[in-house]
């Protein structure tokens, strides 16, 4: 949402735009390798706390920078500071939840994803419209930046590590004779798994930050949408998306991980290909509407999967490591995407080649072993 009016306050080519997403990504695909190892010594809410600090502090100052190569640079450290938080917090659910209760509770969690879009989807249309075409991208990133710290407060006062350290069982699991479940079972993740894993993560990662990225930016510019228009629309991905977790994070521990994440890449192929072709505008509301139904739903079932094969006390770092593969996706996408608009004059080619993308992760998807 913030990005059109960036790129017109800082006269940012497409490919620049691209860049942008690039670079945040790229600082996120460094964090992700060191996750496992920073959770094993700092602790889960410590490290969440201290990495949702930076996102917030880098937002701040961006919103205060005039300088490409110095927001490049922002960028990258905001990246680092998402994975540093999402790998570790999506990695807690193993501790906390049984085998049988994962999908649904790691798809509560990203509701809050769904409820950042809604929220930026309304608020920053009114912050533009407030501080005018200059003002209103800087003071939007500033808005987001205090939010992001007071946040990471409420995670350091809220959080815990682990249930025994609160005498405490994972919810779902049962006690084996009166006693406390024994958490570090041994992982069934070998390197064949995880391989399958990270390519099936990394064509959710290219896709989906295509369509995030640009998505806003495809209905002002080709479609003739105002900018408060592309942000209802926006925000229909928010509202949507607040769904998509729970329901089929539920889902997956009702039919299965493979058949859920088949079901979710197939509704995204849908979403992807009906804003690649030149259809009316009603066509484009069934597209924004079937992205936000699954929005998060594959990261809830990849966490929950990583924690099937792996076991709570190796997840975060298994996670870490398809995460890194997922962010490589994340950096690819945009760049590629911003190529194919830059010399096409023109999205629709990239959304297109996203959709071909998720029919593969749909193969894919199918042909994960279930786990033992």
């Amino acid at each position: 949402m913030i990005l059109p009016g960036m790129s017109q306050g800082l006269t940012l080519s497409y490919s620049q735009m691209g860049l942008i997403g690039t670079v945040n990504f790229a600082g996120y695909l460094v964090a992700v390798l060191f996750c496992g190892a920073l959770a094993d010594r700092l602790g889960y809410r410590l490290l969440i706390a201290l990495a949702l600090a930076t996102i917030g502090a880098t937002m701040i100052i961006i919103g205060h920078s005039s300088s490409l190569p110095l927001i490049l640079c922002l960028y990258a450290l905001c990246g680092m500071g998402s994975g540093a938080a999402n790998v570790p917090m999506m990695a807690l659910i193993s501790h906390w939840f049984g085998r049988s209760h994962r999908g649904r509770a790691t798809g509560f969690v990203v509701i809050g994803s769904g409820f950042a879009i809604l929220l930026s989807g309304k608020l920053i249309p009114w912050l533009n419209e407030l501080a005018g075409v200059d003002g209103g991208w800087r003071l939007s990133w500033q808005v987001l930046g205090a939010i992001i710290l007071l946040i990471s407060l409420l995670c350091l006062v809220m959080l815990r590590n682990t249930p025994s350290d609160q005498g405490l069982r994972p919810y779902g699991e049962k006690p084996e004779n009166g006693a406390l479940p024994k958490l570090g079972r041994e992982s069934t993740a070998n390197v064949k798994t995880i391989a399958h894993l990270g390519a099936i993560y990394f064509l959710f990662g290219y896709t989906y930050v295509i369509y995030a990225t640009f998505i806003v930016t495809t209905l002002i510019r080709e479609h003739g949408f105002t900018e408060a228009a592309a942000g209802n629309f926006w925000a229909i991905v928010g509202l949507l998306s607040l769904l998509s977790g729970p329901v089929f994070g539920t889902l997956s521990d009702k039919i299965g991980r493979q058949k859920t994440l088949a079901m979710v890449f197939l509704i995204q192929t849908v979403a992807y290909l009906l804003v690649a072709i030149k259809l009316p505008s009603l066509f484009l509301l069934v597209s924004i509407a079937c992205f936000g139904l699954v929005a998060w739903s594959i990261p809830s079932i990849m966490a929950a999967l990583v924690g099937d094969y792996a076991g709570p006390h190796k997840a975060a770092r298994i996670f870490g490591l398809v995460t890194f593969i997922f962010a490589l996706g994340q950096i690819a996408g945009p760049a590629v995407a911003g190529v194919i608009a830059e010399e096409s004059g023109s999205f629709a080619g990239s959304f297109l080649m996203a959709g071909a993308c998720t029919l593969l992760g749909v193969a894919l998807a199918l042909r994960l072993a279930p786990a033992k």
